[in-house]
């Protein structure tokens, strides 16, 4: 079920309405499960049963963690955890990569062996999920947390609708509290996520399935195009990719906070960073803290020698390349982007851009234009893997890109889209201290003024909609 479809229009207020009418905090959870597993099972029904294995098998192992102080049981245990989790995303996501480069490899060195791949259906969110209930049993292992014992809780918790498919990657420590709490319904914060999912829908369906059009047509075809034009291919995918990506995210937490819930923030104007580092700080911030506090500080960290700290970034982006999706140009783009940190953190200046940009200014200075334009550059290079089918289609792309013709007049001139985005760069700009576009509540805009912002957006969103298009991170 696609949160820009009517059948998310019919299921939402229904679900919303029984949730407030139980008014017990059981009801409310049995509720979310059903509610959830419905959301899911309509993708496909066979998908249910995987997710509920890999809840069954969590909560099993939590509860057995939390009844042994045996170290080699615990790390038995722990170990079923990884196994059983990673092994079903490596089978599902990675399965017929591994093979693919199995069979090219002895192809390479002159010897010819059958191994046909499968015919896999990737299900959707289990890169979320799985690493959810995978952080779940280390917190247990490493005491961070208690075991949930009540197994409607823990279910809801892995199930939760509207960051089950993409994210945000919840925490057991921050989210499992608050279905063990009774909630109470809150106008304010209800009103407030309904703005949040105004906002991610009018990023996606305006934003991010306009620009789906042009970047399509430009990727699929770019040995027709002028570097100019293939520059504005890459330019679209990059707001394509943030307007869908961060577009779920304020879905998924506006929802949440209609039911009583806050999730952890995703995105936070990721554009506007003025390095790397910051950029990473600002973009999938689930996912990116997900990967320090579980692989790269048991790694090290950033202790330890050069080597050690080069090894541990490194590491750190391909996996991160990698949970993107199977494929060589995902891990290239991990790559060029822990190549690109590399520098920063061996010179202690990965941490430099904590604060916001313009701080308390309306406009950046000359500088933070030049940092926030190089680090948008770069990034966008590294999207052109990301995007592209295949490596070699990724170089000849920035080849083509990169020619006398760059500096031609694109043949691809969309103004009303370009428009649009100019729109959200304004509006997030000036929100770029909130936690999404319209939050306008403490604003020095009138009451009769943020009304006809909203009711300007649902216009836009209205007239301008795109050709609706799968969410992207779906996929991975």
């Amino acid at each position: 079920m696609l949160f820009n479809s009517i059948d998310f229009a019919i299921f939402l207020p229904i679900v919303f309405i029984l949730y407030w009418l139980a008014q017990n905090k059981t009801i409310q959870n049995c509720l979310l499960v059903i509610a959830s597993y419905i959301f899911y099972g309509l993708w496909d029904w066979r998908f249910l049963i995987l997710i509920a294995f890999s809840s069954l098998v969590d909560y099993c192992v939590g509860i057995g963690l939390s009844k042994t102080d045996n170290q080699p049981r615990r790390k038995l245990l722990l170990s079923i955890s990884i196994i059983v989790n990673l092994g079903c995303l490596g089978f599902f996501k990675y399965y017929n990569f591994f093979i693919d480069n199995f069979v090219e490899l002895f192809q390479f060195f002159g010897h010819s062996i059958n191994v046909q791949g499968l015919d896999i259906i990737l299900p959707i969110g289990i890169s979320f999920y799985t690493f959810q209930t995978l952080s779940y049993s280390i917190d247990i292992y490493q005491e961070k947390l208690k075991p949930v014992k009540n197994i409607i809780i823990f279910f809801a918790f892995v199930s939760f609708f509207p960051q089950l498919v993409a994210g945000p990657i919840e925490r057991a420590t921050h989210l499992v509290p608050q279905f063990c709490q009774p909630r109470v319904f809150n106008y304010d914060d209800a009103r407030d996520g309904l703005r949040q999912m105004l906002w991610g829908l009018f990023k996606k369906i305006v934003i991010a399935d306009n620009c789906a059009v042009y970047a399509n047509r430009i990727f699929d075809n770019y040995a027709q195009y002028s570097g100019s034009t293939l520059l504005l291919g890459a330019f679209f995918f990059a707001f394509q990719i943030y307007g869908d990506f961060s577009g779920y995210s304020d879905i998924a937490i506006g929802t949440s906070r209609l039911f009583g819930f806050d999730l952890m923030r995703n995105f936070a104007y990721p554009y506007f960073s003025r390095d790397i580092a910051e950029f990473w700080r600002r973009w999938h911030i689930s996912l990116s803290t997900w990967f320090r506090d579980y692989i790269y500080i048991p790694l090290g960290g950033s202790r330890g020698g050069i080597w050690m700290k080069i090894r541990n970034v490194l590491i750190i982006f391909i996996i991160s390349g990698f949970w993107h999706g199977a494929n060589w140009t995902f891990i290239i783009w991990g790559a060029i982007n822990g190549l690109c940190f590399l520098p920063l953190m061996l010179m202690n200046q990965n941490r430099r851009n904590l604060e916001i940009v313009a701080q308390g200014r309306l406009l950046p200075s000359l500088q933070e234009i030049v940092q926030m334009g190089s680090t948008f550059f770069i990034i966008l290079i590294a999207w052109v893997f990301f995007r592209a089918e295949t490596v070699a289609d990724s170089i000849h792309y920035l080849s083509n890109m990169f020619s006398v013709s760059l500096f031609s007049l694109p043949e691809i001139r969309p103004k009303s889209t370009i428009r649009l985005i100019l729109f959200m760069i304004v509006i997030e700009w000036l929100q770029r201290d909130k936690q999404h576009g319209l939050q306008l509540d403490n604003t020095w805009i009138p009451k009769l003024g943020r009304w006809f912002m909203y009711y300007g957006i649902i216009a836009m969103t209205l007239l301008f909609a795109g050709k609706q298009q799968e969410f992207i991170y779906f996929q991975f």
